[in-house]
Formats: structure tokens, C-alpha cells, sequence
């Protein structure tokens, strides 16, 4: 079946902590569903989704790929399944995000062996914030230390009782080839080639397997209001119809299915296949929602609900790009209501672009496998988008103001500084950082004192950028740690002149200046004040004075840094019928602010940054601890909804360098860190 045929299409985000096998698992669902002839090993960088170099030289996914598939079922429906690999890293979690914002459901993915993480709490709260429902998949049964039941135990206390497991394993670890299914109350015994048959339930494990079956029956029926009565009367559903009633259960966030396999023997997974194409959502069980009205920044703007209908007008969402070296751009996209055709015009109602459709493809990793349309709810691919960046809404309305729901504010916490390699690199910069944020929002730029910063959201993720910066977009760069943004401000009030006089035949150039600077408070920034009477300066020059004060204080005071919170009072000065003019002017000002900044002195401020930090609260001590060594001073301390600790302190750039790195390290990945900029202080560091 090609990649366009109309079947029944569902988009499924695969989300979990690092290592916890999501790569390997989409691997042997391509692997069992024919649509790869082997799998291919995440160790030696082969398989499908981790197809980028840098995935490849890591072992490890960096980035959002979709992998698409058709399965048939048991009873010989046909539907198709596009799979989203997600990084299970901390760095990118923006790709999670991003992916949740189109899928239907998310499959949590759960190591038998580590059970739940740190990683696993992130994504179950990004999937909670984008409201997906959730399908959890406990993987890795086969390897040494698997424990299923642990695991499940783990589950429930963190996550809540509304775990329904639908599977207990028979065998773990090497031992692992058989599943007791609980709500038919079969065995399914596996082959080395992944196939089953169907035997019955040993008698080692019939109490614990009928009393598990009699607990999902219970908690599922509790959610029908029919099907319970029923089954109150000793009339027990079958395990089609608890599969009916556990898939509404699922759509409305009810119940969270719980499902185990390996994905290297192959044992579980065409259960895991059949379970999703039974359980998941429709596209069109719940409308999409965009925002209309948003202002230039993105901000502000109403909730409007579309219908997932094939007979509505076209809406796409480009929800991820990708720079290609050989395709340029290639644009991820959601088509959220019409269908989406090779050579439709639409409007980029967020950008304001006019864009014709190339043609359209699907995604399996790398390989691009050719679609003559998109149907609403349908995910695909496009190339050569030019003005439509991640983020984007392409309409056939002509109207702008249009974006897609809001993504979770992910704010950079880790900065370097960014030098190109030679004069053509420099020349290139600019527009490849535009392309890097435009493929992936959660970096930023910053311009400031001459330096080119890169923030985002860890090591990692800003390495990664720069590689790709290299590879992709052909510009090397020199990397270092950000500076911190000192500032100065004059320490008292303080006069001084600034006098230029020079000839050297014809017109020579002439001023003098009177100037009085004194310091502002914290936040005042700058002010000119002029109190020159009876002309001993025209009023043609005053704005050429304030120039010049404004370039000394940007060029930097007696320490080095830009200067602040000044006024710059212009009280006197000399002028020449012939030598005068602005450009001297400018520069005597320039001088008497040099002079009157000596003179005075001048106080090192340092930038502060408000952190918040958010830990579970056995590790509030330690991280308080660790605030304190960094100067920080902590405003307050209170308990979140879910019970972990919320720290709210101000701390010094300085010491912020490489705090989420350390953070990470104390609280072993459990912190959800915070920093915005708060203000200049006088320093209190030894320098």
C-alpha cells in the first residue's frame, strides 16, 4: 500500500526518558509492519529515526523524526501509523513539545529495567500541559533486571491509580517470550520471528493474572455507567467491548493503558501495533485550536477550535522544520482541517507570506515516501517552504494575526559565545542563526557589546547547534563561555570639561563643554538634561552633545564596561562662528563624559537573575545549599500542586555559568530549572 492511500491514519508521539527504548521499539514496529526488511542498532548509529551525524555519533536521538507505517490488524482492518521519535535528553525537550502539539496520542515508553525517571516525569507533564491522552508501553522485558511488576508499582504511586495494565509478562529478562493477555485471559506465546499462538493461562500465575483481569474489568467498567450495571449482574463485557469502552475512557484521559514488549525479540510488539490501532484516538476526536488576533510578538490573540474535517477549508500547521543541505527546508506539517494538494496557494497567516504546496511526502526517517494529498488529522512533509518557519499556520485565507496554540515557555538556561572562523563565516552568520532558531524556536541569539550569544537549553543542545551550523549550513564557529554583561555607573556626582580644538588649514574644529554627571537609581538608564543659557552653545548642537555622551557611556567607563543609571547635565560651553560644528561637538561631549567618569569614579554592577527552581522536596536542602555558595538569595520557598518544592531566589550571572549543569548533577535530572533577567546590582565577587 503506498503512502497516499485513504486508510485510517493516526499520528503517535513516542516520549521517554533517555534510553528507555523508543528508537529501538519504532524500529521493530517498522521491522514487524514489512516496512524495513532488519532493524538497525541505535549503538551503531543504523536505525531509521536516528539518521542525523550527530545522532549517530552520540548513540543518542537529538531531534523530532517520523517514521511511517501501515499495519494490519488481527481482524484485518488496515490503518497507517506516523511514529514520532522524540529525544529522551533534558536539552530537547522542545522537540517533545512539538511533537505532542500534533499527535493523537503519546506512548509513553518505560525502561523494564529503570523504571520511572526523572526523563519520565518530563514528559508526562508535557504531555499533561498539551493535554494528549497517554498509552504507557513498559519496554526492554528482555533485558537483564527487568521488573515488570516494580515498574507498574512505580507508575501507579507516581502517576495516580488510572493505570490500567492490559499485559502481565510470563518470563523476564532472558526468559521473556510469552504474554498473558488480561482482558481475554489468553497466554501468547512468541517465536523467534515475533509471531504468536495462543495457549492457555499456566497454572503458575492464574491468581495473579485473574485477579489483575478482574481489576482492569473493574476500572474499566467504572467509567460506563451501562456496562457496570451489567456487569454488577454477573454480566461481564467481552474484551471487545472493554476495548470499546477503555478507548473512550483513553480519548477522555480516563485511563492510561498499560502495554510491555521487547522491541529485540520482538516479543509483545505486534500486540503493541494491534493495541494502538484498537485504542488511539481518532484525529477527529478532538478539534485543533489555533489563535487568532496575535499581536507581532505572538502575544495576546482568542482560542478558536477547528474541526478536523476533510470538507472544511485547507489549514495546515507547520509544527517543526528542518534545514537539509541538499532540500534546503523541509517543513513537518499538520493538516488540520481540508486536504492539502500538490500546487495549492495558501496564505502564511503568521508570517504574512504567500506559499505554493511542492510536492507533498511522508516521512520514514531520511526517506521521503511521495503522497498525492493530506487529508484532515494527517501528518506529512513538505520542502522548500521559504517563509514559513516551525510555528506557522498556512490558510487559504488571506488574513494574518493567525498561530497555533501556544508551545510551553522553555526559557535558554545555558549560553556561549559565538566567533566565526574567517571573514566569509562572518559574513554567513547572521542568516544561518536565523535558519538554526527558525528550525528550532527553543535557541535564541543575542547581540550585545560586539558578542554573538547562543543560549539554549543545556550543553548539549547548544553543541549540537553549533555542529550543525558546520555541517548543514556551512559556517564554523569558535565557541567560548558567555561573558557576563557587566555594567558600570558613576560613583558621584562629578564636573568636567571636554574641549576640542585642532587646525590644520581651512575650517579647524572647535568646541568646548561643561558638562556635569551624576548617578541615577538603579533602572534609571540615561538621562540628557540641558541648562545652557544665553546661547554659549547653539541649539543646532545640543543633539549632536547628547550623542556624543551616549557613544562614551556605550563605549565603555574606566573598567571596560558600558556605563548606566547617569544623567548627563550640559550646563556651559564655547562655540566658534566658523570651526564649530556637530562632529565636534559630538566629540568634546564624548570627551568631558570620559573625564568626568575618571574623575568620579565608577561602581561595578553585576546582571541578577531571578531562578526558579523546582525539585521534589527530600531535595529542597540541598539545593538550597547550593544557592547560597552562589550568592544566591532566596525570596521563597513553597510546595507546587503535585507536592514537589518550589524555590524562588536572585542569583548572579556569574554564577549561573554552568548552574544547570550542576543542577542536574545534584538533584539527578529532577529539577525543572527557571532564569529570566532581573536586574544590575553592585557586585559583591572578588574580581
Amino acid at each position: 500500500m503506498d503512502a497516499a492511500s485513504p486508510v485510517t491514519h493516526r499520528t503517535i508521539a513516542l516520549v521517554g526518558a533517555g534510553g528507555s527504548g523508543k528508537t529501538t521499539l519504532i524500529e521493530s514496529l517498522l521491522r514487524r509492519a514489512g516496512a524495513i526488511p532488519r532493524m538497525g542498532s541505535v549503538e551503531q548509529g543504523t536505525t531509521v529515526c536516528d539518521f542525523e551525524p550527530e545522532e549517530a555519533a552520540r548513540g543518542v536521538s537529538l531531534g523530532l523524526a517520523l517514521a511511517y507505517l501501515v499495519w494490519r490488524t488481527e481482524d484485518g482492518s488496515t490503518a497507517a501509523l506516523t511514529l514520532a521519535d522524540t529525544p529522551g535528553h533534558p536539552d530537547f525537550i522542545g522537540a517533545v513539545d512539538s511533537a505532542l502539539s500534533v499527535a493523537d496520542v503519546a506512548v509513553v515508553v518505560v525502561s523494564a529495567v529503570d523504571g520511572v525517571t526523572a526523563g519520565t516525569a518530563a514528559v508526562w507533564a508535557a504531555a499533561d500541559a498539551a493535554r494528549v491522552p497517554r498509552i504507557v508501553v513498559v519496554a526492554q522485558e528482555d533485558r537483564a533486571r527487568a521488573d515488570f511488576r516494580r515498574v507498574l508499582a512505580d507508575l501507579r504511586g507516581t502517576f495516580g491509580a488510572r493505570l490500567v495494565p492490559l499485559e502481565l509478562p510470563v518470563g523476564e529478562e532472558q526468559g521473556f517470550h510469552a504474554i498473558a493477555d488480561l482482558l481475554g485471559e489468553d497466554l501468547l506465546v512468541y517465536d523467534d520471528a515475533g509471531s504468536h499462538r495462543t495457549e492457555p493461562i499456566p497454572a503458575e500465575i492464574a491468581d495473579e493474572e485473574h485477579r489483575l483481569h478482574q481489576e482492569a474489568t473493574e476500572e474499566i467498567v467504572s467509567h460506563d455507567d451501562a456496562q457496570l450495571e451489567a456487569y454488577l449482574d454477573g454480566d461481564e463485557p467481552s474484551p471487545s467491548e472493554l476495548g470499546h469502552t477503555l478507548a473512550r475512557e483513553l480519548a477522555s484521559a480516563g485511563a492510561v493503558p498499560v502495554l510491555l514488549c521487547s522491541a529485540i525479540t520482538g516479543t509483545g510488539i505486534d500486540r503493541v501495533a494491534d493495541l494502538l490501532c484498537e485504542l488511539a484516538p481518532f484525529p477527529g476526536s478532538r478539534d485543533g485550536v489555533i489563535r487568532l488576533g496575535v499581536d507581532e510578538s505572538g502575544e495576546g490573540g482568542t482560542l478558536q477550535q477547528v474541526a478536523t474535517e476533510a470538507s472544511g477549508e485547507v489549514l495546515v500547521h507547520v509544527f517543526r522544520t528542518l534545514a537539509d543541505p541538499f532540500l534546503g527546508q523541509v517543513a513537518m506539517l499538520k493538516v488540520l482541517s481540508g486536504v492539502l494538494r500538490p500546487g495549492d496557494r495558501l496564505h502564511n497567516a503568521t508570517t504574512g507570506v504567500d506559499e505554493r504546496i511542492p510536492a507533498l511526502f511522508r516521512l520514514r526517517g531520511s526517506e521521503h515516501l511521495p503522497a498525492d494529498a493530506l487529508r484532515a488529522g494527517e501528518v506529512g512533509a513538505v520542502a522548500k517552504l521559504a517563509g514559513t518557519p516551525a510555528g506557522s499556520l498556512l490558510w487559504t485565507r488571506p488574513r494574518a494575526g493567525a498561530r497555533p496554540a501556544r508551545l510551553p515557555d522553555r526559557r535558554p538556561v545555558y549560553a556561549v559565545s559565538l566567533e566565526p572562523v574567517s571573514q566569509s563565516d562572518d559574513v554567513k552568520l547572521s542568516t544561518a542563526l536565523a535558519r538554526l532558531v527558525s528550525d528550532d524556536p527553543t535557541l535564541i541569539v543575542d547581540r550585545s557589546g560586539g558578542a554573538t550569544i547562543l543560549r539554549g537549553l543545556g550543553d548539549t543542545h547548544v553543541a549540537v547547534a553549533v555542529e550543525r551550523l558546520a555541517r548543514v549550513l556551512g559556517v564554523h564557529v569558535v565557541t567560548s563561555p558567555a561573558p557576563v554583561a557587566y555594567r558600570e555607573t558613576i560613583a558621584a556626582t562629578a564636573s568636567a570639561e571636554g574641549r576640542l580644538k585642532k587646525q590644520s588649514g581651512g575650517h579647524g574644529q572647535f568646541a568646548v563643554v561643561q558638562l556635569r554627571l551624576s548617578p541615577l537609581a538603579p533602572g534609571g538608564g540615561f538621562e540628557f538634561q540641558d541648562s545652557v543659557v544665553g546661547g554659549a552653545v547653539p541649539r543646532p548642537y545640543i543633539p549632536a552633545v547628547e550623542k556624543g555622551a551616549r557613544d562614551a557611556l556605550a563605549t565603555g567607563g574606566p573598567q571596560g564596561h558600558p556605563v548606566v543609571d547617569v544623567r548627563v547635565e550640559l550646563y556651559d560651553g564655547k562655540a566658534h562662528s566658523v570651526d564649530s560644528s556637530e562632529m565636534a561637538f559630538r566629540t568634546a561631549a564624548s570627551l568631558g563624559v570620559k573625564a568626568a567618569l575618571a574623575q568620579a569614579g565608577t561602581v561595578l554592577l553585576e546582571p541578577v537573575s531571578s531562578v526558579t527552581v523546582t525539585v521534589p522536596a527530600a531535595m529542597q536542602g540541598p539545593v538550597l545549599t547550593d544557592l547560597a555558595s552562589r550568592r544566591g538569595r532566596v525570596g521563597s520557598t513553597e510546595r507546587s500542586d503535585d507536592g514537589r518544592a518550589r524555590i524562588r531566589a536572585t542569583v548572579p550571572d556569574a554564577e549561573l555559568t554552568r548552574y544547570v549543569l550542576d543542577l542536574r548533577s545534584l538533584t539527578a535530572g529532577h529539577a525543572e530549572l527557571e532564569i529570566a533577567p532581573d536586574r544590575y546590582e553592585p557586585t559583591s565577587a572578588v574580581r
